[in-house]
């Protein structure tokens, strides 16, 4: 009796075991995933807004069942900056870009939580040079 005592509790620990390292290796999983939902998320507002446009916007990602993907612009950007030391003076504009990709809901023993941010520059007007005075 003892011996299928012992022998059933190694057969308990050897499965909890083998369930915590699946949900382990589930989880880094869906950790890579969300990481690549959030960078395609990045990726799409760099784009709008080195088209002009950078708007909130949440969608989900095609590939990535179950993922849900939101891209802001804080109002506190653009910034402009005209100081630049170049032969030609151009006024660069500054965004912060923000992506958060997310599966399932908080509380949710698969919920996923990933969040990346990329500042953007790109040229804004050509600042126009004032001519240099003589002496």
């Amino acid at each position: 009796m003892f011996l299928i005592i012992v022998i059933a509790g190694a057969i308990a620990a050897m499965w909890r075991t083998s369930v915590t390292q699946t949900a382990t290796s589930s989880l880094a999983l869906q950790q890579a995933r969300a990481y690549q939902a959030a960078r395609a998320g990045l990726e799409w507002g760099i784009r709008h807004f080195l088209d002009g446009s950078c708007v909130p916007a949440s969608f989900p990602v095609p590939g990535f069942d179950g993922f849900q993907v939101r891209v802001d612009c804080p109002i506190d950007q653009p910034m402009e900056y005209t100081d630049l030391h170049e032969e030609q003076p151009q006024s660069m504009v500054s965004q912060n870009i923000i992506a958060t990709a997310t599966y399932a809901v908080v509380g949710n023993p698969d919920y996923v939580y990933r969040q990346l941010s990329a500042v953007v520059e790109k040229p804004g007007a050509i600042v126009p040079v004032a001519p240099e005075e003589e002496e």
